[in-house]
This record gives structure tokens, sequence and C-alpha cells, in this order.
């Protein structure tokens, strides 16, 4: 039974480098199970009262709720963006071995002598 529910965290970056950067630390940090890094989309948007259009990638975090604040405030930390995206997003269902290994893998392991 899965005593934390695993989530996707969505993530938007200017560039694939910075998604490496990103998905790494948080992987090193345990944080994060997984990341996918998407390497281009082009995003519409208004900032500062103009429209733009921007290439962009998209980093996708398999991780769980309870590490959703602690990534969103690393991912401010480590980001280009004055304002990243950085969307959690329930996962209903799935393989449930897969779902268990999320949980896993970004638990803190004891350290071996």
């Amino acid at each position: 039974m899965l005593t934390d529910q695993p989530v996707i965290v969505y993530v938007t970056t200017a560039k694939i480098e910075e998604a490496r950067k990103i998905a790494g630390a948080l992987l090193e940090e345990r944080l994060i199970a997984c990341g996918n890094i998407l390497p281009q989309m082009e995003s519409v948007y208004r900032w500062n009262g103009k429209v733009e259009h921007d290439a962009e990638v998209v980093l996708l975090l398999k991780t769980t709720e309870s590490n959703v604040p602690a990534i969103a405030n690393r991912i401010k930390e480590l980001h280009s963006y004055d304002l990243p995206c950085v969307v959690s997003l329930p996962i209903s269902g799935g393989n449930s071995d897969f779902l268990s290994w999320i949980v896993n893998e970004i638990e803190p392991k004891p350290k071996e002598n």
C-alpha cells in the first residue's frame, strides 16, 4: 500500500541543458524517481502585457505529493526564469509496480558501511 501518492510535476525550461541540470540535481537529492525531457515545444503566453511565442523544453518529473513543495523551491533556486512553471498533476492509476517504484526510489536508503 502506498503511503504517499505519486504525482507528475510539469516544468518548462528555456534550454535542454537547464532541464538536464534541474532533473540531475533533483534526482541526486532523491526528490524525484525519474525525469523525462521533451526537447521542443512552442509556448504562447502573455508576459508583461505582451503576447510571447517561445521555444521551450518540457520536463516531466515523477515523484510523490509530499516532495512537491521541496521540488518547487529547489526549481526556483536552479531555474533561469523569474516565474518558472512548476505544477503538480495527480496520477489516478496505472501500473502499481511502477507507482511503487516511484515511491521507493525517492525514499532515502540507509547508507552501507
